[in-house]
């Protein structure tokens, strides 16, 4: 039984659990989005957004948290240069999840996950257009001549 176990076991040991999300959070950080199933995009969405939070703190201790868990010291400091830089005025949600269909193989969900734009997006971020801010319509074109029917040949 797995009564008051917080995590999904994702099929494996703990000790390769851990090395797989150690190598999905890595390569997210170095290629910006990530192909994989459901089940493991939301167990690596928030470590994904804890080394976000380090990065932002920035200072020495963090940094080398951050190393510990990363396997590439140039995708720490890639973390801690300039994707730190996009999420300074944001409090969290740095990760996005896009659910993509099935795998054709054994019939997996797949999902996206990506970090977001620096720009912000999503449907809370994006203003709505007033009805003063629209373009005016305009009128509709003259609807065109009818086209006169052809008349008959006669084959004689």
């Amino acid at each position: 039984m797995r009564h008051r176990k917080a995590r999904k076991r994702l099929g494996s040991s703990s000790s390769h659990r851990r090395a797989t999300l150690r190598n999905m959070v890595t390569s997210l950080f170095k290629h910006g989005q990530l192909e994989t199933t459901d089940a493991r995009a939301k167990q690596l969405r928030p470590l994904a957004e804890k080394m976000i939070t380090l990065a932002k703190r920035g200072d020495l201790h963090a940094r080398r948290q951050a190393l510990s868990f990363i396997r590439e010291k140039p995708v720490t400091r890639r973390l801690f240069g300039e994707i730190k830089d996009r999420y300074l005025d944001r409090q969290g949600g740095y990760v996005r999840i896009v659910k993509k269909g099935v795998r054709k193989g054994d019939g997996a969900q797949v999902s996206i996950i990506q970090l977001l734009s620096p720009e912000g997006s999503g449907k809370k971020g994006r203003k709505k257009a007033k009805p003063s801010d629209a373009p005016a319509a305009k009128p509709a074109a003259e609807p065109a001549a009818p086209i006169p029917a052809a008349e008959p040949e006669d084959n004689a």
